[in-house]
């Protein structure tokens, strides 16, 4: 089957997950709205903002005005995403940082997928956190609930949990050629999750690796964005990009439009290597 920025991936509880996301991370909230607007003008069908980001009313009012000016395009098409910030872990206070997120989006009806965006604040108040978003979930408030940044270990320990009952439906994490957590993706594919990516372009540290431009050179037309964003697809992440270039937009786009051999895939992939976009920062490794 090609794939195409509609495709998507059903997630365990039924619901569509697309592909390609377009991510608000650093995104200013004067220009939220309207790089949301374009990106879904070019195609994008996953919005993921975040609390932490601080734009989540802004890419909100994004996806409103798209969906006002193409009526063609049904809501249920669109897929929005945001995240429990790190410092507000605990029944009560999750309670209701949940239900401003929200708030925020009633103009769209309703969130598609909330997660826990770090597992930062120890095992009390993460579990805590999960409870108040299941929930929401089981309240029929949120269409599908997950985690992000965690480990084979914390999903262990949710799934250990005496007060847990939904599987969180996505593991959010930076993922790459030169960082591809085999043994965690094992582990989400084992249990049914799926991992969604960020920095999947490595915020462009990478583009000139030799092995990219050896894969480039069997893709004239292509860029090496595009390759990384293959890639990813075909290791069955489904990677968010970020710009704020309405140009490199459709740029991201084009990773639909190549395939990779085998040969290719194993050229680019170093399980070995540990290479991270922002340096010192995973969650995923030191968060006890």
């Amino acid at each position: 089957m090609k794939l195409t920025p509609t495709t998507t991936r059903t997630l365990n509880n039924g619901v569509k997950d697309p592909l390609m996301g377009f991510g608000l991370y650093q995104t200013p909230k004067e220009t939220a709205g309207t790089i949301v607007y374009e990106a879904l003008k070019a195609g994008y069908r996953r919005i993921d903002s975040a609390e932490m980001y601080e734009n989540e009313a802004e890419s909100v009012e994004g996806i409103a005005k798209f969906l006002k000016d193409y009526p063609q395009v049904s809501r249920s098409d669109i897929f929005y995403t945001t995240k429990l910030n790190i410092n507000v872990h605990g029944t009560e206070i999750s309670r209701k940082a949940i239900q401003e997120s929200l708030d925020k989006a009633k103009s769209i009806g309703y969130v598609d997928l909330f997660l826990i965006h770090q597992p930062v604040s120890g095992t009390e108040k993460r579990l805590q956190a999960y409870g108040a978003l299941q929930e929401f979930y089981e309240a029929k408030k949120i269409r599908a609930i997950g985690v992000s940044n965690y480990s084979i270990k914390h999903l262990e320990e949710l799934f250990n949990w005496e007060g847990y009952k939904v599987k969180p439906a996505v593991n959010q994490i930076e993922a790459s050629p030169w960082l591809t957590r085999k043994d965690l993706h094992a582990y989400c594919d084992k249990e049914g999750i799926a991992v969604e990516t960020f920095s999947p372009i490595t915020r462009g540290r990478k583009l000139g690796d030799p092995n990219v431009a050896k894969v480039l050179k069997n893709h004239p037309g292509h860029t090496a964005a595009q390759v990384l964003l293959r890639w990813q697809l075909q290791m069955g992440f489904l990677p968010a990009v970020k710009t704020v270039h309405k140009e490199r937009l459709a740029e991201n786009l084009g990773a639909f439009d190549l395939e990779l051999s085998e040969d290719e895939m194993n050229t680019l992939t170093n399980h070995e290597d540990h290479f991270l976009a922002q340096p010192g920062f995973d969650p995923v490794t030191k968060c006890d």
